[in-house]
C-alpha cells in the first residue's frame, strides 16, 4: 500500500484477507462487487500470482470482471461454471441471522444469482455494517425501465401494508441520467428506516410486475467475516454456530493494493 490506510479500509482489507482462506485450489468462486469485494479480488490475485493458486472466478459485474482479469484470475461465466463452490461478497447491512441488504453498488441481481448458485456464501464487511434490524440502508430494488414510475407507485402502495418506518422510493441517478445496471435496468432505492419482516417484504415485492429483484438476501449467507480498524477479524458461522477471532498484520509494501480507494 502506497500510503497508510484509513481505519475503515484496514477493516475491509483484513476481512478480505481472512475470507480468501476459504478458497481452495481448483474451486469455482463467485466474485462479489463493491469496495470491500475489490479488496478480496486483489487478495485472490496475490495468491494466484505468488502461490500458484488455480481458481476460476465468476464475477458479479463488469467492473469486477475487469479487476479479476487484471490481477490474473481466470474469469468464466456462470453458465460455464454451472455451479460454484463458494461466493465471497460484501454487504451494505447484515443482522444477527446473517440476512443482508445488498445492491449499493448496483449489482444486486447478478450478486443474488451467483450467491444462490453456490455451496457457500461468505460475506466480508467492516463492523459498521452490523445492524439490529435491517432497513437503515436504503433497500435497492431493480426494475425494468418500461413503466418504472408506475412500478414505483405500486411499490409505495405496497409499503403501506408492510412493517416499515418509511415508504419513500427514489430513482437512483448517475449524474443527470438514471443509473443503469449491467442488465439495462433501473434501481429504486427504498428509504424504509426499519424492516420488520424482511422475508414478507421480499416475497411481496418480487411478485410485482416490473420488479426484477430486490436487495434482501434472506437465508443465503453462511458466514460473515468482520474486520476492525486495528486488524482484528471475527468470523461468524451461522450453520456451525461458532465465532472465531483473530488478528492480521498489514503488509504496507504489497503493490497489489497501491491503487485501491473507495
Amino acid at each position: 500500500m502506497s500510503q497508510e490506510l484509513s481505519p475503515i479500509d484496514k477493516a475491509k482489507f483484513v476481512a478480505a484477507k481472512r475470507a480468501v482462506d476459504f478458497v481452495e485450489d481448483g474451486m469455482r468462486v463467485g466474485l462479489g462487487t463493491g469496495s470491500t469485494a475489490a479488496w478480496m479480488v486483489r487478495c485472490l490475485g496475490e495468491l494466484v500470482r505468488d502461490d500458484g493458486l488455480k481458481i476460476r472466478g465468476v464475477p458479479t459485474s463488469t467492473r469486477t470482471a475487469e479487476l479479476a482479469r487484471g490481477v490474473g484470475i481466470e474469469v468464466i461465466t456462470l453458465d460455464e461454471a454451472k455451479w460454484l463452490d463458494l461466493t465471497i461478497d460484501g454487504a451494505d447491512e447484515f443482522d444477527a441471522d446473517l440476512n443482508l441488504i445488498k445492491g449499493g453498488g448496483g449489482a444486486l441481481l447478478q450478486e443474488k444469482i451467483v450467491a444462490t448458485a453456490s455451496d457457500q456464501m461468505v460475506v466480508i464487511a467492516d463492523i459498521g455494517k452490523e445492524v439490529e434490524t435491517l432497513g437503515a440502508f436504503p433497500l435497492p430494488v431493480e426494475v425494468i425501465p418500461f413503466g418504472w414510475q408506475t412500478t414505483k407507485s405500486l411499490i409505495e402502495e405496497l409499503l403501506i401494508s408492510m412493517d416499515v418506518l418509511g415508504r419513500e422510493a427514489r430513482l437512483r441517478m448517475n449524474g443527470a441520467s438514471p443509473f443503469v445496471t449491467d442488465e439495462g435496468n433501473y434501481i429504486l432505492d427504498l428509504h424504509l428506516g426499519r424492516i420488520g419482516n424482511a422475508q414478507q417484504l421480499s416475497l411481496a415485492m418480487n411478485q410485482m410486475p416490473g420488479v426484477v429483484e430486490n436487495g434482501l438476501f434472506i437465508d443465503i449467507c453462511d458466514v460473515v467475516v468482520l474486520g476492525y480498524g486495528d486488524g482484528r477479524v471475527e468470523t461468524r458461522d451461522i450453520n456451525q454456530g461458532t465465532v472465531a477471532e483473530d488478528r492480521l498484520d498489514f503488509l504496507e509494501s504489497d503493490n497489489l493494493f497501491t491503487d485501491m480507494s473507495d
